[in-house]
């Protein structure tokens, strides 16, 4: 193999659909608002307390471009045409084209924890009411989690390696993580890198609400009156977080490239750590969790002091939230009673292989903009009282590099240090 051309690999675009809106720049716009995009179920129907999530607002694919009705029936599993709109989106805040240069080294890497589950569930109801013959012939290229990125490819013409990495929960870090190493190598130039979720329905709602993870909201609760209260990260009556439907994107190029075709470099991807647990599917491990931070700020040349903020997991778990905050005392010491730390879950939920991706673009933007992003409903909890979590209201705050963390079940991390540019 050729050697690695060690090229500096910069974010030149994004593009999310999360509660709080079905583009970026509505999401940014609410997020800066310090709002919260929750809501009760109105996706299906079940019989659970845990009946608030976080909907994209205003989505109907059948609205898109080329999307007739019967494309909208063949690729039934909701994540195709959300990867391929936010695909488009990405490009066009990039303003990067598709062309005979750009397009066969332009690589896609979109995530995603469940994929096409939601057509699963659809042609396992045509087999039971229907027969045998009634399962659509398109089911397996539906579950196929490659597939989105291959469909945006054929609409928006790039040509480069297409993979879906599936890291859980931290799925989107490990696509941008993975972009960034295959640009600097020289794999590619261009990268659309990120994760998408379309998890509301009946079956993962129930699975989720039987292993305890999300919250149930009864009458006693101040999300019962008010839904959009119900994830609080670091909070004092956290108790689960609130599962969400989302997808983020960002353009990832190499520097020079780039900057041959002008396109406005807003962050580069200065280090990445990854490792995993080998301790418990779901429950975090300290010392590699910490490792794994830690390795990230290495990657990036940099010293712990050096991070100006903290974009967190921040479920809203109780142990999750509390292991996430003895991990950042542990990599920070004194230098976290100086550390914003954002959980943008408190906003947007818990949207499982894309978070991670939501996450980044936010955390950039919010550099760009030399602000942090508040961590809304949030109730000071006695024993987390060291850690700022920029409660309630977005800060202004000067600042060169932030961390994004990302933990998934299996036991799976990995971390993300950017700086602004």
């Amino acid at each position: 193999m050729q050697a690695a051309q060690n090229r500096r690999v910069v974010v030149v675009g994004y593009a999310a659909a999360t509660a709080l809106g079905s583009s970026f720049a509505a999401t940014w716009q609410e997020a800066l608002a310090g709002k919260a995009g929750f809501r009760r179920l109105s996706r299906c129907q079940v019989e659970t307390r845990s009946n608030v999530v976080g909907e994209i607002p205003d989505w109907d694919p059948t609205t898109l471009p080329n999307v007739n009705a019967k494309e909208a029936s063949v690729w039934n599993a909701r994540y195709v045409f959300l990867t391929v709109e936010m695909c488009r989106q990405a490009l066009a805040h990039a303003g990067l084209s598709m062309d005979s240069v750009s397009g066969p080294r332009t690589a896609c890497l979109i995530g995603s924890a469940l994929n096409g589950s939601d057509a699963y569930r659809i042609a396992m109801g045509n087999y039971l009411q229907h027969g045998p013959l009634k399962v659509s012939p398109y089911l397996l290229p539906n579950l196929c989690a490659n597939l989105p990125a291959g469909k945006a490819g054929m609409e928006l013409g790039f040509t480069g390696p297409i993979i879906s990495p599936q890291g859980a929960c931290a799925s989107g870090n490990h696509a941008i993580g993975l972009a960034a190493r295959m640009i600097r190598d020289g794999d590619a130039d261009f990268a659309l890198a990120g994760g998408v979720e379309t998890c509301l329905i009946p079956e993962i709602i129930l699975g989720f609400t039987n292993m305890l993870a999300t919250i149930k909201v009864g009458e006693k609760d101040r999300a019962y009156t008010d839904p959009a209260q119900a994830s609080r990260p670091f909070s004092h009556d956290r108790k689960g977080f609130v599962l969400a439907e989302g997808a983020g994107v960002l353009v990832l190029a190499a520097e020079e490239v780039a900057r041959s075709r002008a396109l406005h470099a807003k962050a580069e991807v200065l280090g990445v750590g990854w490792n995993s647990d080998a301790h418990h599917f779901t429950r975090p491990n300290q010392a590699t969790v910490v490792q794994c931070m830690r390795a990230a700020i290495a990657d990036a040349g940099l010293q712990p002091e050096d991070i100006g903020a903290v974009n967190a997991h921040g479920t809203s778990t109780r142990a999750g939230d509390s292991t996430e905050a003895d991990c950042l005392r542990e990599v920070f010491g004194t230098h976290l009673a100086h550390l914003p730390i954002s959980a943008n879950k408190s906003q947007v939920g818990h949207s499982l292989g894309a978070a991670a991706a939501i996450e980044a673009a936010l955390a950039i933007e919010s550099m760009q903009q030399q602000l942090v992003l508040p961590t809304v409903n949030h109730l000071a909890d006695p024993d987390l009282a060291d850690l700022d979590v920029v409660p309630n209201r977005a800060r202004l705050h000067r600042y060169e590099h932030v961390l994004s963390n990302a933990f998934g079940f299996g036991g799976t991390n990995c971390c993300l240090i950017f700086r602004g540019l």
